[in-house]
């Protein structure tokens, strides 16, 4: 039976056989708190008369079906969350009147009581298919249509859609009173998953950008709770830098007329694209100090999903293989777009330090994939939203550019969104456009850089001549023997000289590396620099490796290197030879004690403490890791005490300090510091640092469930739950590791975001005896549990539960017999080899540090 799963043929065949005119979707929110009702009529031509095919509408309870006037029965018709269509007319008609359920997950219609005020708050989240929860469709990105939406909500809520809101009217059917009907006009031509409804006590904020291509109206919402959070003037300054940027580049105006962001609570992604009704975490209005790496994380998000209206929205990929071109794109996009038109001008120096890692480690596992993955259903979709599919596609995105020149790239852009505007493509078209405007042959360029899966690695070899210049030089390129491809790059070499007390680039030079060997003749003859780096500029997607020379410079004095983005790939680098077991973790550590507090990248102050911790505590081996622990925890003291008043480094450094806190001293700090005792000049111990600091706590049993309790007091908001909840699975007892297991494992009425709060924190590190009993429990529940949770339950579960920081060959031994004996759901497998490839890693890394 075929469930909630859609392959890709059954979508090939349906796209054949129908052409949807139009939808027209009421809702009424006002028939309970747990079920809304659903009335779809769905407008289509068939091709072939007399044929069968079905439409798509999960958990639902079906009152009517009416087929081109015909009543179906719902008892044989709908099952197994599709409702079976037969003899199909040349035009036809489709009415499903239903009751579907409102979500506690996230997915389909999600609705939220603010514990705050207890006001109500609903919003759509449908992709990839579960526009299907919310009203009948033939869920597939290719068979669009226009949307139009009538709502029934209570009066005196906001009702938001892709259209323009109209002014509401009184509910004809409403007795009892307070109720109102919102009537939009249809959409242009969308795909279900870009249609949205979002619908509550919202406060809104209303604005206009008047742009070269006439005005757009702009909306911004958020809770009633967080307004004094709402930073409205610059988000829409963010948002008028964007479409002045976008529309200029892409020489298309913005295509769907008004453009609503709309801030909602208990979110799973980090935004989304619906059109013209954009949906964010409404986390990015912080209600505490955050530091500009979350200014500027939060300025891409927007940028991201705005790129997203052209190429997406406008023009849409045929079917999820190019999911990724999709992601790929807006990622590359957004990053441009940030350095070009936004204050974040260094922003591709962010996304080296934090997104491209996430690539690369992602790129490393046993689950890696092609970047133009095979997805030949639904839930293989599910499962690629990922490193690869977003970070490495946006890093070759990037490449290209770089290859075709971007002034042809743009050419290229532009012409596919004027031929194929409101349509659906494959990449092929894509590479078509791209081909005409820079006159390249792209084809083998697609075939070794998106159908092949893995990580080149790029190193120096040389000879030096008596006077200490290279006799000769080329870069070797490998590549794992699992993905043996090895790529065209387009690739900055630098070297860097010791000058004044800084490091100062001497010269740069561009190749192109190819095969397994490359020669480079330009450097026969120069001076061996202090630092040589390899991929200066960051063009290509490669790990790269420092020669014994340049790792000890990096090592003795990185914080002297005044590139940001140089700095970058040497962060990089290093923490690349580190994952590797190619640089001890007791040196990683060191290394970003000393360079760390002198960082000026957002990002590599919030990210590279994070990647120091990891190897304090998890690449350390064990008879050093006592004592690399406390040298991370007394560096981070030191550089808390050190930074400036007031400023990001000094935010980052008690974060990362609450976190590595484990001596009798670190925890009475952090206990002095919660009650005012002990006070860092500028430091403002807010709402958010002050539950930082009792996690850190409690983590270490120094803070019990009242302790818990108290704080939650001071802060009972939705926040501040998700946070009492993650404190207390962190405490190493077992009776609160056996009640955070229950709410992040077995039970269903735990709304999504606090159940990841749990599952984040329920694996601590220095707490194996409380938590060896739940390797097994693990194990037995990833053999059921992406069938009884679903996809976005499982996979936060299973991914981020695995007892990787129990790392022993042991553990490896027991995860290998599940993996061999295990008939669970292939993507649960998935998480559990990656799981499994983390703590071979460990193990790696560990013996590395033993040897010194």
């Amino acid at each position: 039976m075929p469930g909630t799963n859609l392959t890709r043929d059954e979508a090939a065949t349906r796209a054949a056989l129908l052409d949807v005119t139009s939808y027209a979707i009421d809702l009424d929110l006002t028939t309970g708190d747990k079920t809304f009702g659903s009335t779809t009529t769905i407008r289509f031509t068939c091709s072939e008369a007399g044929a069968e095919t079905f439409a798509d509408l999960v958990d639902a309870t079906v009152h009517e079906i009416t087929l081109n006037g015909e009543p179906v029965d719902p008892a044989t018709a709908y099952a197994d969350s599709r409702i079976t269509l037969t003899g199909l007319a040349a035009e036809n008609e489709l009415v499903v009147r239903a009751d579907c359920t409102y979500s506690r997950t996230g997915e389909g219609l999600h609705r939220f009581v603010d514990p705050a005020d207890d006001r109500v708050y609903t919003y759509t989240q449908f992709e990839v298919p579960d526009a299907r929860r919310v009203y009948t469709t033939f869920e597939q990105p290719d068979l669009k249509a226009p949307f139009q939406f009538t709502v029934t909500a209570p009066e005196g809520w906001k009702v938001v859609s892709n259209s323009p809101t109209p002014t509401p009217e009184p509910s004809a059917g409403d007795g009892q009173g307070g109720a109102a009907v919102w009537r939009f006009e249809p959409t242009k031509p969308l795909s279900t998953y870009v249609t949205a409804v979002v619908a509550g006590e919202y406060h809104e904020v209303l604005d206009v950008y008047h742009g070269k291509h006439g005005d757009i109206p702009l909306g911004h919402y958020c809770r009633q709770s967080l307004v004094e959070h709402l930073d409205v003037e610059e988000l829409v300054k963010l948002t008028r830098q964007g479409f002045e940027f976008f529309e200029e580049a892409f020489a298309y105006p913005y295509p769907f007329g008004k453009y609503d962001q709309l801030y909602v609570p208990e979110y799973n992604m980090g935004a989304m694209e619906n059109a013209g009704c954009i949906t964010l975490r409404d986390e990015y209005l912080p209600r505490s100090r955050q530091d500009r790496s979350f200014y500027e994380f939060r300025n891409e998000v927007i940028l991201h999903e705005m790129a997203h209206m052209w190429f997406g929205d406008l023009v849409t990929m045929k079917w999820w293989d190019d999911l990724w071109l999709n992601e790929s794109f807006a990622e590359w996009a957004c990053y441009h777009a940030a350095v070009e038109a936004s204050e974040f001008t260094e922003s591709w120096t962010g996304f080296t330090n934090a997104r491209k890692n996430w690539a690369y480690r992602q790129d490393q596992l046993p689950s890696t994939h092609p970047i133009a993955a095979d997805n030949v259903d639904l839930r293989a979709v599910e499962v690629n939203f990922d490193g690869i599919t977003y970070a490495k596609g946006a890093s070759v995105l990037k490449q290209l550019v770089a290859w075709v020149g971007l002034e042809n790239f743009l050419v290229g852009v532009r012409a596919y969104f004027q031929e194929h505007e409101f349509g659906n493509t494959e990449f092929k078209d894509l590479l078509a456009a791209l081909e005409k405007s820079s006159g390249r042959d792209l084809e083998s360029w697609a075939q070794e850089w998106l159908q092949t899966a893995g990580v080149n690695t790029l190193a120096p070899e040389f000879e030096l001549a008596e006077d200490g210049t290279y006799a000769s030089f080329g870069v070797r390129q490998t590549a794992d023997p699992d993905h043996p491809t090895l790529r065209r790059h387009r690739l900055g070499i630098g070297l860097y000289d010791e000058a004044g007390g800084r490091l100062v680039r001497r010269t740069s030079i561009e190749i192109d590396v190819h095969g397994d060997h490359t020669d480079v003749a330009e450097l026969v003859g120069q001076q061996q620099p202090d630092l040589l780096l390899l991929n200066d500029g960051d063009l290509a997607y490669a790990k790269i490796r420092l020669d014994e020379r340049s790792l000890a410079t990096v090592v003795g004095g990185l914080a002297t290197l005044d590139d940001s983005l140089a700095r970058a790939l040497c962060w990089g680098a290093a923490w690349d030879m580190t994952r590797d077991a190619e640089m001890s973790a007791t040196d990683f550590v060191a290394l970003v004690l000393s360079g760390i507090g002198s960082e000026t990248d957002a990002f590599g102050v919030a990210r590279i403490p994070g990647y120091a911790a990891l190897a304090a505590t998890l690449y350390s081996a064990p008879e050093n890791r006592a004592a690399l622990r406390s040298t991370w925890e007394q560096g981070l003291r030191k550089l808390l005490e050190n930074a400036e008043p007031g400023s990001d480094h000094q935010l980052s450094f008690a974060r990362a300090y609450a976190g590595a806190a484990h001596s009798d001293a670190a925890l009475t700090d952090l206990e002095r510091v919660l009650d005012g005792t002990l006070t860092f000049d500028g430091l403002a111990v807010d709402t958010d640092l002050r539950w930082t600091l009792l996690k850190g706590l409690a983590r270490n049993g120094r803070a019990d469930a009242d302790r818990i309790a108290e704080e939650l007091e001071r802060d009972n908001t939705i926040s501040g739950q998700e946070h009492a909840a993650a404190a207390r699975a962190m405490r190493p007892t077992a009776e609160a590791k056996a009640e955070a297991w229950e709410i992040a494992m077995v039970r269903d009425d735990v709304p999504n975001e606090t159940q990841r709060s749990v599952v984040l924190a329920f694996q601590q590190y220095g707490q194996d005896e409380v938590l060896a009993p739940y390797v097994e429990k693990y194990l037995a529940e990833a053999d059921t549990l992406w069938e009884r949770k679903g996809t976005q339950r499982a996979s936060t579960a299973l991914e981020f539960i695995f007892p990787k920081q129990l790392a022993s060959q042991e553990l490896l031994d027991r995860v290998d017999a599940w993996l061999d004996s295990s008939e669970a759901n292939p993507a649960a497998k998935r998480y559990v080899r990656e799981g499994r490839a983390d703590v071979a890693r460990a193990l790696a890394a560990q013996a590395k540090d033993a040897q010194g």
